[in-house]
């Protein structure tokens, strides 16, 4: 199992429209409902997850360190992630930073002069940051993709 992040990979700058219907309702997770055969609202989802296309980087993260018992904290083995650059790092984001001179996904803690990189998994120790050590927060995750399969 690798150890590192892939990436970065840049977003496009100028990515084309990609307008995709909205149902409208909802969708059952339960027992089948009859679906409704009308669409709602059409969304690009460029414009959603990408409102800085220069400063937006896509990961394909490697290993299970971010794999979290509550689920929608978990970030699994080879989902994608969305960072932006442009945002300034805050206590409990989730971050892609240079520790080491690799790159590693963790969620950040920051609380007076006390700084460490968070795993989601509960079999990574928390990795507390002293003076020694040099931290480069590279960007913020704002969303991740994962494929069914």
């Amino acid at each position: 199992m690798c150890a590192l992040l892939i990436g970065p990979f840049p977003a496009n700058l100028l990515p084309p429209l990609m307008p995709i219907p909205v149902m409208g309702g909802s969708v059952s997770a339960g027992f089948p409902s009859p679906a409704e055969d009308w669409v709602e609202d059409r969304v690009d989802l460029n414009r959603r997850f990408v409102p800085h296309p220069e400063a937006t980087f896509f990961f394909r993260v490697c290993g299970d360190s971010m794999v979290s018992p509550i689920a929608e904290r978990s970030i699994p083995d080879k989902a994608t992630l969305i960072v932006d650059r442009s945002r300034e790092a805050k206590h409990d984001d989730i971050v892609v930073a240079i520790l080491n001179d690799e790159f590693t996904v963790k969620r950040l803690y920051r609380r007076g002069n006390r700084l460490a990189l968070i795993a989601e998994n509960p079999a990574y120790p928390p990795i507390v940051l002293n003076e020694e050590q040099e931290l480069s927060i590279w960007g913020v995750v704002t969303a991740w993709i994962m494929e069914p399969r």
